[in-house]
């Protein structure tokens, strides 16, 4: 998604990341430094502060191209939206074109079969239709058994991310469907 921002901007497109998570990765902080950045909003649930997407902000900003992360994120109780798609949903309406991210376990319709494959269900999920009423989309793709393991994912971790999450995922790493 970095990528193809750096891209656009060289064309000339106007744009604003308005929500991206980099999880302590020093390449996409490098990444992020010459994109502007719309200030996130701190939502407040159960006296700790949330860094959410700045809806209003970026409606005012207006740019051509807003940058959102983690399409599927739920977001903190009062948020302007439940859910981080619904918020997309607002700027697209706006006339805002957006790039996003999204693992394909996040999609309603293959979250059973991915369940299957690695054994964990993703409560975190948007509705079909969200994707079918894009013109357009991009896909990045990865090889099975780097899919199953995790190791793609694991990449963009931080070191104590990557700790934990190995630790959830020995169970897919080794599943018989995974292996090959």
């Amino acid at each position: 998604m970095l990528e193809a921002a750096h891209q656009r901007k060289a064309e000339g497109v106007d744009l604003a990341v308005a929500y991206l998570e980099t999880h302590g990765r020093a390449e996409t902080e490098a990444m992020l430094r010459d994109l502007e950045s719309i200030p996130r909003k701190q939502v407040e649930y159960r006296g700790v502060l949330m860094p959410e997407m700045d809806v209003d902000a970026v409606l005012a900003r207006h740019p051509q191209l807003a940058l959102v992360d983690e399409l599927a994120h739920t977001n903190a109780p009062g948020s302007r939206h439940p859910k981080r798609y619904q918020d997309v949903e607002e700027l697209l309406a706006a006339g805002i074109d957006v790039y996003s991210t999204l693992n394909v376990q996040h999609l309603e319709s293959l979250n059973d079969v991915v369940a299957q494959i690695t054994g964990v269900t993703v409560h975190e999920t948007i509705p079909d239709r969200v994707m079918m009423r894009r013109p357009s989309w991009s896909w990045s793709t990865c090889r099975p058994k780097s899919c199953c393991s995790g190791s793609r994912k694991a990449r963009s971790m931080s070191p104590t991310r990557r700790r934990a999450r190995s630790k959830s995922s020995s169970a897919r790493a080794t599943s018989p469907r995974c292996a090959s």
